[in-house]
């Protein structure tokens, strides 16, 4: 290896190490608990609060995006002075593609931090620190009473998502000046990690499923209004994704499922679109305490408008029931 690359493994393997500081630096990672109580190394210490933990993310990827690659640049001119120059000019050919690949593995170190926050927030939001969840197929099953009587809103757990959302948006507004898409990406993937949890518990959709109580049409509506309600906070926030959309997307097929193989039409209970969009819009202004968007529209600049175009109703036309 010349010695330009070897400077760059030089610089990626301390920005690596460096990471694995910044993870275990999370409370509660896996990490963390493995390496670090029993460890003598006491340098680390904890980010305790969300606006320590995403000021570690903001340093990362500024030394990831910005930082190390002029550093890289710099060694570059310096690792060729002794070249002659027709194999200076065969390294400039051959270095691009090097340096992107080093800068791809950068970004790489950073994403696992990412994941790292995102994993600790979602099973903070999903789990008591007695390990129960807010998240279970109870809070669906067990619902009773008539559907015109009830004060309709999203479940706990939902608000609360959208509030710890909202609070980190704040946050990462002041962290990431100039860098917005790296705190929106963050915003994104914290969301999808949720439902994503949600779509992979195997014992929330065995209940739901094959549960000795069926899915009624009450849980079934509350269902679907959880999460409309997230489609409609993330497409607001501009961090709706295409992944997020098709995930929600399929747990909502699932649960449409379950219904209908008690025998009955879901399409039959659940109301219009925009019944359920108004009650989002409505949590959205209460918990914000910000007026929601006119008639329920969406910010028509937002990146996420033609994904959030492909409404949630759109589940509704495929398969029979």
């Amino acid at each position: 290896m010349q010695l330009g690359g070897k400077a760059l493994e030089g610089l990626f393997q301390v920005f690596n190490t460096y990471v694995n500081t910044l993870v275990r630096a999370l409370p509660g990672s896996m990490e963390e608990e493995a390496n670090f109580e029993d460890s003598g190394n006491k340098i680390v210490r904890m980010a305790e609060t969300e606006a320590q933990q995403i000021a570690l993310l903001a340093n990362a990827s500024l030394l990831a995006d910005e930082l190390l690659p002029r550093a890289a640049m710099k060694l570059a001119p310096l690792a060729n002075q002794k070249d002659d120059l027709q194999r200076r000019a065969s390294d400039r050919q051959s270095r691009h593609p090097e340096q992107r690949e080093w800068k791809k593995r950068l970004g790489n170190s950073v994403d696992r931090l990412k994941d790292s926050f995102c994993q600790q927030h979602a099973l903070d939001l999903i789990f008591t620190e007695e390990g129960d969840s807010h998240l279970t197929a109870e809070m669906y099953i067990n619902m009773e009473g008539n559907a015109d009587e009830m004060e309709w809103s999203p479940s706990l757990i939902f608000q609360e998502l959208y509030v710890k959302l909202n609070r980190m948006a704040a946050i990462s507004a002041d962290m990431f000046v100039g860098r917005e898409r790296f705190a929106m990406l963050l915003l994104m993937r914290l969301t999808e990690t949720v439902i994503l949890w949600l779509s992979q518990d195997q014992s929330f959709w065995d209940d739901i499923e094959e549960g000795p109580r069926p899915l009624g049409h009450l849980g079934l509506q509350q269902f679907y209004l959880d999460m409309k309600f997230v489609t409609c906070f993330a497409s607001q926030g501009r961090y709706l994704s295409r992944n997020l959309l098709r995930v929600v997307n399929d747990i909502i097929s699932k649960a449409m499922s379950a219904f209908a193989a008690t025998g009955m039409d879901p399409y039959s209970v659940l109301r219009e679109d925009e019944w359920f969009t108004e009650i989002a819009q409505d949590a959205m202004e209460k918990l914000s305490g910000k007026p929601k968007v006119a008639n329920g529209e969406r910010d028509l600049n937002s990146p996420t408008a033609s994904v959030s175009a492909q409404s949630m109703s759109s589940v509704r036309s495929h398969g029979s029931y």
